[in-house]
């Protein structure tokens, strides 16, 4: 396990790198077309309950997202983030009710809903560094979205698993540990690529 800790410390410093060459306008522009290919997919397009996240720095944005799923009526819950790394869900209620956070973050002011809540999505957009040819993802090493995906999976709950990334972050082959999930899909600025994810239960 030490080796693959240390593989995927490598390769989320590389990733990160190259974020951090982005200006500022590379960021807007792919967070319109991410917006658009994502609202493309049948997972969302008929989805009544997302999971999402509100995207910081020069994450892929999701903010144009998160705008449109509520304007066609969807439910969007954003995680908070508990002192143990943990995730709590509130349900979106626009830009103008989202605070700062810990840890450079932004989330929701609204009423939270516990950890469970998460089981009530159709569908989740998980962040990421990466995803490979086989649809596993490389997350930022927190820890708060395995214990999510742990949770979906001990409740038997089956959301559409959705990436957001640069096309540059689809690679052949990311660090994979024993909890690692497989996501369903991931969209770019390029478009969307599917994966025959495993089965999680």
């Amino acid at each position: 396990m030490g080796s693959e800790m240390s593989g995927k410390s490598m390769v989320r410093r590389e990733l990160l790198d190259t974020r951090r060459l982005l200006s500022p306008e590379d960021v807007r522009e792919a967070s319109l077309v991410l917006a658009r290919h994502a609202l493309e997919l049948p997972e969302l397009a008929t989805a009544r309950t997302v999971a999402a996240y509100v995207s910081v720095g020069r994450e892929p944005g999701t903010r144009a997202l998160l705008d449109a799923l509520r304007a066609r009526g969807v439910r969007v819950l954003l995680p908070v983030l508990l002192d143990d790394n943990d995730l709590e869900w509130a349900v979106y209620e626009g830009p103008d009710r989202l605070v700062p956070a810990r840890r450079g973050l932004t989330e929701p002011a609204g009423r939270l809903l516990g950890h469970k809540a998460v089981l009530e999505a159709d569908t989740v957009l998980l962040p990421g560094l990466a995803v490979d040819e086989r649809g596993m993802r490389l997350g930022r090493g927190g820890g708060s979205y395995d214990r999510v995906l742990a949770r979906l999976e001990a409740a038997g709950a089956r959301p559409a698993l959705v990436v957001l990334l640069y096309a540059n972050e689809v690679v052949a082959r990311v660090p994979e540990e024993p909890h690692d999930h497989p996501v369903h899909a991931v969209v770019t600025p390029e478009g969307v690529r599917r994966f025959a994810a495993r089965p999680t239960a």
